[in-house]
């Protein structure tokens, strides 16, 4: 085993750099600057390096490995045939990924909607569409569309196996093409890793590049992933164990930051209620969601926007919201510093925990019939997870914790959603899950190891 290891972070807005004691399994130091995307990512780089070395003085590191959501991160849209089906499961697939996913389009493309696609600062086009066997006229037509799009966005094929050859002869010329496994090759049977793999496989090869990330070649082994994948292999590893370490039993992770609120879970959701039945797409066992109006900073004005006005008075009694929202939204690098900015900003991380976790959880839809009540689950049952983890700088830097990731557990007012009920809770207050699910591909039992050294419980 090497002694020293260097994992980075090249993230969108801070590059942190966390040095690792691999034989203590410790973090010898930390350290963060701004990221230099526009101009030379080494910059950012190597600033933050200075400030390592003033702390812990100058180490040999057997390896460098790195993860990196800068520039907007792994930016992607996923088409599908029916929204809820096909078009849900490759949105999934693509979260799962890392991905950063824009928009979601269903059914026939219009010139519209590829006028559309063509204007988007992609990184990747993920195209489905059909089970095995079923439906090829839409996924041949929407190729057909996207054969003609100017900027020639590396596409991922993940539908119909029955359609694989029509469309390899539709988009013979295009410059970027790779067909994998449907991402459902059933109805309501979603096979997402595949697709996960070829993501991350071009995120490797042609992403890192367009990023200007390449340069850091000479010294780093590889990006091995965007940094949301990294945090959700922690949350697997910290969930399930390894070989030599037991793991902790289901978890969520709640990840709260200026322009989305992320959610992780690990398990399995199936019913814990008696007399339900499951109903629509099988979950996934690792899920990642992603709400894009639910942020402190950026987002603050959609998030104002999605609540409901009984839980703004609920969380953020005494205080003008709008007003509040708006100034966040115009100074996303403002940092609280009173008493009342504080108050304001866990208001709002309630409001966030709140609404990303009832989206990303299932719920109870109940139905009377001829025969009687029938109760249906709709996505994952959490009620009986055993962990909450708390990560992003309100949480972390929050005096009470405990009351934001409260705001995401299950409520009697909400008895259909399936969130849940006695959940332990711990906070990331040193930052390390995404270090973590890096140095989880080379040590997963180390890298489990220092997560149950280094998260707080509360």
């Amino acid at each position: 085993m090497e002694n020293n290891l260097l994992l980075i972070d090249f993230g969108s807005t801070y590059t942190k750099l966390t040095a690792i004691d691999l034989i203590n399994e410790e973090i010898i130091g930390t350290a963060k600057d701004i990221t230099t995307v526009e101009s030379d990512i080494l910059e950012g780089y190597e600033k933050a390096l200075s400030k390592l070395k003033e702390k812990i003085g100058c180490i040999d590191f057997g390896s460098h490995l790195a993860c990196s959501s800068a520039a907007g991160g792994l930016k992607m849209i996923a088409i599908g045939l029916v929204p809820e089906l096909t078009a849900e499961a490759s949105k999934r697939a693509a979260l799962g990924a890392g991905a950063r996913v824009i928009k979601t389009y269903s059914f026939e493309l219009s010139k519209r909607e590829i006028e559309e696609i063509d204007s988007m600062k992609l990184d990747m086009i993920l195209l489905s569409g059909g089970t095995d066997g079923g439906n090829k006229k839409c996924i041949l037509h929407n190729a057909k569309l996207l054969s003609q799009i100017k900027n020639k966005i590396p596409i991922v094929v993940a539908g119909n196996k029955s359609a694989l050859d029509e469309i390899e002869e539709i988009l013979f010329n295009y410059p970027q093409v790779v067909f994998t496994e449907n991402v459902m090759p059933k109805l309501n049977l979603i096979n997402v890793e595949p697709v996960r793999e070829e993501i991350r496989k071009l995120f490797f090869e042609r992403i890192i590049e367009a990023k200007g990330i390449n340069k850091t070649k000479s010294f780093i082994e590889n990006i091995i992933l965007p940094t949301p994948a990294a945090v959700l292999e922690a949350a697997k590893i910290l969930a399930m164990g390894s070989e030599n370490e037991e793991g902790l039993g289901s978890i969520i992770i709640v990840d709260i930051g200026g322009a989305t609120t992320d959610i992780h879970s690990i398990g399995k959701g199936d019913p814990t209620l008696d007399s339900v039945n499951l109903k629509g797409l099988e979950e996934p066992f690792a899920k990642r969601t992603v709400e894009g109006d639910l942020g402190m900073r950026y987002s603050a004005l959609s998030l104002y926007e999605a609540a409901d006005k009984k839980d703004i008075k609920k969380y953020l009694s005494g205080v003008e919201v709008l007003k509040e929202c708006e100034f966040r939204h115009n100074t996303i690098d403002f940092v609280p510093l009173s008493e009342h900015d504080f108050k304001v900003d866990e208001g709002l991380a309630k409001l966030a925990t709140h609404y990303s976790m009832n989206r990303h959880v299932g719920r109870i839809e109940t139905l009377y019939t001829p025969i009687g009540m029938v109760m249906n689950q709709i996505g994952k049952d959490t009620l009986e997870f055993d962990y909450m983890i708390g990560t992003g700088g309100v949480i972390v830097h929050s005096k009470n914790p405990e009351s934001i990731l409260s705001a995401g557990i299950f409520s009697e007012s909400e008895p259909d959603i399936l969130k849940p009920k006695n959940p332990k809770f711990i906070i990331d207050n040193h930052y390390i899950l995404s270090a973590m699910g890096l140095l989880a591909q080379k040590y997963p039992t180390s890298a489990l190891r220092m997560m149950k050294k280094y998260l707080k419980n509360i």
